[in-house]
């Protein structure tokens, strides 16, 4: 689906966006008769409170609670919660909203618009919004598609989103935007050394594989590498089916590097920009690697196999080895990792990683602004000891259970050594609806990134 702002039109509706605390004072200027509506309809400015005021002619005004900064402060996107209560129509904010705030506020009401429709008629927010003067609409447009993108993606089934589905949908945003798409696979893998991709995906129905996708001709080169197991088993090591509930999930962090790439193309941002995708599903068979296996890698560090649940950092490890080959000024990896992330920050918080402090602090900074909230883990050095088990190189499951996002981000960084680094461990996932987020697939560090390339790249 297209999410966009509203036409401009004069007969838009226009909406007071009023704090509770406010709310008083608003009134005390207005006609006797707005008043009386206002108070007979209970309106106290709550954060999820709309009402429409009559006219002389029908609808004279909107109103939509935008509660109190302490309620505000505990909702990604406030005046959403509002807009989904609005009927059909198109609105423009006159009152309420300052100019900081009001570009997350209309990411919020766009994206409220989504609906994951492919099986089922849904019935998505109504309420159109026209873009105010002060916002960047093309940026704001860019962005909620390509949230939509990544909504879209991962809310698929594995039945109809396997390794050949996300080969077609990269495909189809290259040739939206112009950019080259090719793809590697089944025992072409092998031919041209990425062992540890084949190995993983080579007991699936439908073969591993790599995508590549390239756009940009000059300016610096960015290099993002996503995971995309498309389902996740868990290989001989087999989840119990709890586990295994949400693993249409398990490619999020491809969805989300292509959600970002579709930014950075669709703003035709001056960078040279390099995507690549291992396309894989961990699945049972008579040819499935197996506990104790040890694997060469494309850079040639042997992996011992503990887990075969941990199947995500290796296939992540051929394609980042590929990626710093190329010596681009950033690689970013995007990745429904691990557990233990969530165990440390939850579902919401998007941890990532990086030994480059300008780097962190740009993202940080950007995160806030972009409301897509991440915070920064350690590369503790002192458990590199963790992934050396003495008979291979590294061990892709050290046993113990403690820090598994941090041992998890030091064995990928083993595969990046000549480029700046930068690691994201997401969900992907929106666990219940909130304002503007359905629950289902979700963009977790895209939109930070996008806020922070300038710095991070000197745009």
């Amino acid at each position: 689906m297209t999410l966009s702002f509203a036409a401009p039109s004069d007969g838009a509706i226009p909406l007071h966006v009023i704090e509770q605390s406010e709310l008083e004072g608003w009134l005390s200027d207005q006609p006797d008769a707005v008043r009386s509506w206002v108070e007979a309809n209970g309106f106290t400015g709550a954060i999820g409170q709309a009402l429409l005021v009559p006219g002389v002619d029908g609808v004279g005004m909107a109103l939509a609670g935008y509660g109190t900064a302490a309620k505000r402060a505990r909702k990604r996107f406030p005046l959403a919660a509002a807009a989904e209560k609005l009927p059909e129509g198109a609105y423009r904010i006159a009152s309420g909203v300052g100019d900081d705030a009001l570009p997350t506020e209309c990411v919020g009401w766009l994206i409220g618009g989504y609906a994951f429709d492919r099986y089922k008629k849904q019935s998505p927010a109504k309420a159109r919004l026209i873009a105010p003067d002060s916002v960047d609409a093309a940026r704001i447009e860019a962005q909620v598609n390509a949230e939509a993108l990544i909504r879209d993606l991962v809310n698929t089934p594995a039945s109809d989103m396997g390794p050949e589905a996300l080969q077609a949908a990269a495909e189809g945003l290259a040739g939206e935007f112009g950019a080259t798409c090719d793809t590697i696979t089944g025992d072409a893998l092998l031919a041209q050394n990425f062992p540890m991709i084949h190995t993983v995906g080579r007991a699936a129905e439908q073969a591993p594989r790599l995508i590549e996708m390239n756009w940009g001709a000059s300016g610096p080169k960015l290099t993002l590498v996503g995971k995309g197991v498309c389902f996740d088993t868990g290989g001989l090591d087999l989840k119990p089916a709890a586990a295994m509930g949400l693993m249409k999930k398990d490619m999020g962090g491809a969805a989300n590097v292509l959600g970002l790439a579709r930014m950075i193309m669709a703003l035709e941002l001056p960078l040279q920009l390099r995507m690549l995708i291992p396309a894989v599903e961990n699945s049972v068979a008579g040819n499935a690697f197996r506990p104790g296996d040890i694997l060469t890698s494309r850079k040639g560090l042997t992996v011992e196999i503990n887990n075969t649940d941990a199947e995500g950092r290796l296939v992540l490890a051929d394609a980042l080895a590929l990626a710093d080959e190329g010596a681009p000024d950033l690689v970013i990896s995007m990745a429904t990792l691990t557990g233990a992330a969530r165990v440390a920050l939850g579902a919401d918080l998007a941890p990532f990683y990086t030994d480059d402090d300008t780097a962190a602090s740009a993202l940080a900074q950007a995160a806030i602004e972009a409301a897509d909230p991440v915070w920064r883990m350690p590369f503790h050095e002192p458990y590199e000891a963790l992934i050396e088990p003495g008979i291979a190189d590294l061990d892709n499951a050290p046993s113990g259970g403690f820090a598994g996002s941090i041992t998890a981000a030091l064995f990928l960084r083993r595969f990046v050594t000549e480029s700046r680094y930068l690691h994201f461990d997401i969900y992907a996932w929106q666990r219940s609806k909130e304002p503007g987020r359905t629950k289902g697939g979700l963009g977790q560090g895209p939109r930070a990134l996008l806020a922070a390339l300038p710095e991070l790249l000197g745009l």
